[in-house]
């Protein structure tokens, strides 16, 4: 293996080696380190600006301009509720089919005026036809057995009376006889035997005649009571002829009332079913009804005034009746007219009426908004003075009607209170207003 050695030369007189050009270039700019500590400053900060900016978990950001934002005010609140009134007739009696049939006339048309009694319809039923002739004749047959009873019961009343004129006369004669024979048997005219066999038939004539006198007061009492049983039977027989009778006569429709027939809509042919609806008679009078929010169930009483705008008129009106059976989130209560009622007004029709529920009085307001349905009135979101955000806060309000609501506790004047619906947000404790 050959090994070469390198050995250092000194450079000739006179050369350039270039090493006097050769100096130190102080650096520019920052460190590696300082630039790794900036960065680290500029993330913290961020982050510590997304903190105090990004909105909290019980916080949300809303447009402004999606929101009504009204003012607490002083005012006058009137304690009313405005309601839809349906006129309806004042008493209503209903027609049903008592026993159901084929309708054979129809004697009148719906609208029409009728008068108690009049004949509305005809139905026919053969087979109560004929029920009620075998019912007839049936009871028939047991009012003649009856009155046969009777017949044979006041001849054996004859009878026993006869054998008791019968039993004291033989009586009398036979007492008359003894009386006759007492003194001569005595001084010897009349014999013994004869005297005694007089006694023992006049003593068996007066015991016969008060045996037939207590058989005979016995069978009138029995009797009696008979008869009576007898007449009671009769004339619940009597009852239930008419009764079939009657249902019978029930075939032909009558008007139990006069009035206004509606809701008649038979035809001739048709078969009617036993207790069917054929139509209703109105009677003269209206009244109003109307559907009460359940809210003010407890704040309604008889005899509330209230007033109806019709025709560009007032007419007032009272509460007649509360129906406090709550249905779809309302009960229903009935007006009646205090005063003549309106001569264009027809049934079916509906009414703007206000029913007052207390006198106008001095409150808080704030204007009537659907937060209150999702609040319950017990607590709103209030805007701050810039603006710039709202905050839930507990209130206490008290009563409404269609334009304000009665603030109790919790609002001062001149706050604003955000009125219109919470949807989508009523869980959040700030919002935050663009």
């Amino acid at each position: 293996m050959k090994v070469s050695t390198l050995r250092a030369t000194t450079p000739a007189p006179g050369a350039h080696s270039g090493g006097g050009m050769d100096r130190v270039i102080a650096p520019t700019g920052m460190s590696k380190r300082v630039k790794v500590a900036m960065a680290a400053g500029a993330v913290l900060i961020a982050a510590a600006l997304f903190y105090l900016m990004a909105p909290g978990a019980n916080s949300q950001t809303v447009a402004a301009e999606r929101l009504t934002i009204s003012t607490v005010h002083k005012g006058t609140f009137d304690d009313f509720i405005p309601l839809r009134a349906r006129v309806t007739p004042l008493v209503s009696v209903y027609l049903d089919a008592i026993e159901g049939g084929r309708v054979e006339q129809v004697l009148v048309e719906d609208g029409t005026m009728v008068y108690n009694g009049q004949l509305l319809a005809v139905l026919s039923n053969a087979e109560l036809q004929l029920s009620v002739l075998a019912r007839q004749t049936e009871v028939a047959q047991q009012i003649n057995s009856m009155r046969s009873q009777e017949l044979a019961l006041a001849q054996s009343r004859l009878q026993n009376e006869r054998a008791l004129i019968e039993a004291d006369l033989a009586a009398q004669k036979a007492r008359r006889q003894y009386d006759v024979q007492r003194p001569l048997a005595e001084k010897g005219f009349v014999a013994g035997r004869v005297f005694r066999d007089s006694r023992d038939e006049y003593e068996a004539n007066r015991r016969r005649s008060e045996v037939l006198r207590r058989a005979q007061a016995t069978d009138e009492r029995l009797q009696s009571n008979q008869l009576a049983q007898l007449r009671q039977s009769a004339s619940a027989l009597n009852n239930s002829l008419g009764i079939a009778r009657g249902s019978l006569d029930s075939l032909n429709l009558r008007a139990p009332v006069s009035g206004q027939l509606t809701a008649f809509s038979i035809q001739i042919g048709q078969s009617m079913t036993r207790g069917e609806r054929l139509g209703q008679i109105d009677t003269e009078g209206i009244k109003l009804v109307a559907q009460v929010d359940e809210h003010y169930l407890g704040r309604v009483e008889d005899g509330q005034r209230a007033t109806a705008e019709w025709g560009g008129k007032t007419y007032r009106l009272k509460v007649a009746k509360i129906y406090p059976q709550v249905r779809n989130g309302a009960f229903e209560v009935d007006f009646h007219l205090v005063g003549p009622a309106p001569a264009a007004l027809q049934r079916g029709q509906t009414i703007q009426t206000k029913l007052t529920l207390s006198d106008p009085t001095q409150a808080l307001l704030i204007p009537s908004g659907a937060f209150y349905n999702e609040t319950g009135g017990n607590w709103v979101f209030v805007a701050t003075p810039d603006g710039s955000a709202a905050v839930k806060r507990e209130v206490r309000l008290g009563r409404r009607n269609a334009d304000y609501v009665e603030v109790l506790e919790g609002l001062e004047p001149g706050e604003r209170v955000i009125t219109s619906p919470y949807t989508g947000f009523a869980d959040k404790d700030r919002l935050d207003l663009e």
